[in-house]
């Protein structure tokens, strides 16, 4: 097992916001967290990388408890956080954003710059544009690459095709995906649930706090109550 929560509670102050919430990845393999907004998604990726402390529950990595680590030493150990608002730096190059992420391995940067470069050809047409002249769908394309940049065993990604047009999401799925064949462990939290759930082994509803269903995410997407609350099935 590679990503193991544990009857995770966490909240904001005294508002709680994860209610027992369970869930496992394992090595290769892409997960989906769905559920509407104010679920509680984004404070689930949040208490997983020690952005916020849980009040009860644990989050185990590699058989390695977390608890009490900092966000960028959890991120040294190879998960990485990409969040729904990106976070670049606008008056940086693409290619000095890029660097930045390179901070878990910096002498194997060379090497990480030319598989993202592979990965995202037009980041490297633009390498030296401001990241903040970007379109939304480069800006995506360059957070992920930037934390790529480290090498991580689990890229966890809050809402990624946010703000994104319908073009670009597909393209930014379509990366996805090629990531995925390569072997990494993916960690998606997402509205549009038909590309999570098509590009997933299996998936979880968060539903008000609390884990609802779980299951392989094909059986998912067929699922009658998933199209109703999701998709717009009657």
């Amino acid at each position: 097992m590679l990503v193991r929560v544990e009857a995770l509670h966490a909240g904001y102050g005294a508002t709680p916001v994860l209610r027992d919430v369970s869930l496992e990845a394992n090595p290769g393999e892409a997960i989906a967290v769905i559920g509407p907004n104010g679920a509680g998604k984004t404070t689930l990726l949040k208490a997983i990388v020690g952005m916020l402390r849980p009040t009860r529950g644990a989050v185990r990595y590699e058989g390695r408890y977390l608890s009490g680590l900092r966000p960028y030493q959890v991120a040294r150990l190879g998960l990485v956080y990409v969040p729904a608002e990106r976070e670049l730096f606008p008056t940086m190059t693409v290619l000095e954003n890029l660097q930045l992420g390179a901070f878990r391995n910096v002498r194997a940067a060379g090497l990480q710059l030319g598989y993202v470069f592979g990965l995202f050809p037009r980041l490297k047409e633009r390498q030296r544009q401001l990241a903040g002249t970007l379109s939304g769908g480069e800006q995506q394309m360059l957070a992920i690459a930037r934390a790529l940049m480290g090498g991580p065993k689990v890229l966890m990604l809050d809402e990624p095709s946010t703000g994104l047009a319908p073009k670009a999401v597909a393209e930014l799925y379509r990366n996805l995906s090629q990531l995925k064949d390569a072997g990494l462990t993916i960690l998606v939290t997402e509205q549009q649930v038909t590309l999570a759930l098509s590009l997933t082994d299996r998936a979880y509803v968060l539903e008000q706090g609390s884990i609802r269903l779980s299951g392989r995410s094909s059986e998912l997407l067929g699922d009658p109550a998933i199209k109703r609350a999701y998709l717009g099935v009657a």
